[in-house]
């Protein structure tokens, strides 16, 4: 029988030689001027495997979109070289790598606001949550409604962070709109209060997620964009009233645009249970292209929605966090490193470049 996850696909217009993605995972270990460094050079290029698949953690593309301090950006010029450094090394190991580009909106508190303003968002509507910082959490602030003429200026920072991460040497970038984040916020109308062309139907929900789509497009061409969607979601206090319409319309949007790939957060039994979820195998239907799912698998239960035709690719987490040879382990059955949780966010290589490889000889692995 086929292990269907060590089968060549086609993410957007690249060739990848097997199917496990490394999913883009926040960690905060970037140096002050959120600059990407040699521990994150380490982490990623200790990840990368000839022919696979890296999305990096979501980098604000401005400084109004962080809720996590020390998250690596793409909003300056400054932190071109530090990523570049990165996708060389993760290439010299035969491996892509697509840059997340993200703004959290209203997941964010004051604190790690420009100037301490409000955070940013479609409607002034808090969010349930904290915010992360090196001193700890902070609750999410009410954040203030974003002016009509303030959201072009918005897209526009997407539209150049693209074009920085093009120059930083990425294979493509995923738009976040996943998660509660800002592209998020204005497609649900729960978080979505408007009145103008932003807000009301879905049509003008989905206009600021097609736009910044569009932003990235312009620079890379519609098969090197894909954008990440957790349509069965709560984070972030999300919710609307018929999700099925929202994300079926997101999903032929997308379609009619030519997107590279659709990223879908699939429900978690316990998490975001529903009797008629809103999952990849829900959206399949209206989208042609690749479809990457990510949420909790393991080889089986990834081999078989890769069987079913649901999604193309499976996206891992938390089991990239502690087996930086994850794609071995999968591929050989052998057991994983259990992840520590206490490290995910801020600190050091302690949880985060010291997991060990399984042992193995280093020829073997890269097979």
């Amino acid at each position: 029988m086929t292990d269907l996850l060590f089968t060549p696909k086609f993410v957007g217009s690249m060739l990848l030689k097997h199917r496990v993605v490394m999913a883009p995972l926040t960690r905060m270990r970037a140096s002050p001027g959120n600059l990407p460094n040699d521990l994150m050079l380490t982490y990623y290029t200790q990840r990368a495997t000839p022919g696979g698949l890296l999305i990096s953690e979501a980098s604000p593309v401005a400084l109004s979109g962080y809720g996590f301090e020390r998250a690596a950006g793409i909003y300056d010029d400054a932190q071109i070289a530090g990523w570049k450094r990165i996708t060389d090394g993760v290439h010299a190991k035969g491996g892509r790598m697509i840059q997340q580009l993200w703004h959290v909106g209203r997941q964010s508190a004051r604190i790690l606001q420009p100037g301490g303003g409000a955070p940013l968002a479609p409607s002034a509507i808090r969010a349930d949550g904290v915010a992360w910082t090196l001193r700890g959490t902070v609750p999410f602030d009410t954040p203030r409604a974003l002016e009509r003429d303030e959201i072009p200026v918005l897209v526009a920072a997407y539209r150049a962070a693209a074009e920085r991460a093009l120059k930083a040497g990425f294979d493509g970038v995923e738009i976040h709109g996943a998660n509660g984040y800002l592209p998020d916020q204005f497609l649900q109308d729960g978080a979505n209060r408007r009145t103008d062309d932003y807000g009301g139907p879905i049509v003008n929900r989905a206009r600021f997620l097609r736009e910044v789509t569009q932003a990235a497009m312009d620079v890379w061409g519609p098969a090197r964009v894909g954008v990440r969607l957790s349509p069965s979601g709560s984070y972030g206090s999300m919710s609307d009233s018929d999700r099925h319409a929202t994300f079926g319309y997101v999903a032929s949007m997308l379609e009619e645009m030519g997107a590279g790939y659709m990223h879908i957060v699939q429900p978690r039994l316990g998490l975001d249970a529903e009797d008629n979820p809103v999952d990849a195998a829900a959206l399949r239907p209206l989208f042609s292209r690749t479809i990457i799912a990510a949420g909790g698998f393991a080889h089986d239960s990834a081999d078989r929605l890769l069987a079913s035709g649901t999604a193309d690719l499976v996206a891992f987490g938390r089991a990239f966090i502690a087996n930086p040879d994850l794609v071995a382990r999968l591929r050989h059955g052998w057991s994983l490193n259990a992840y520590d949780r206490t490290t995910f966010y801020g600190g050091d290589a302690h949880g985060y470049t010291d997991y060990p490889f399984h042992d193995v000889p280093v020829k073997e692995m890269q097979a």
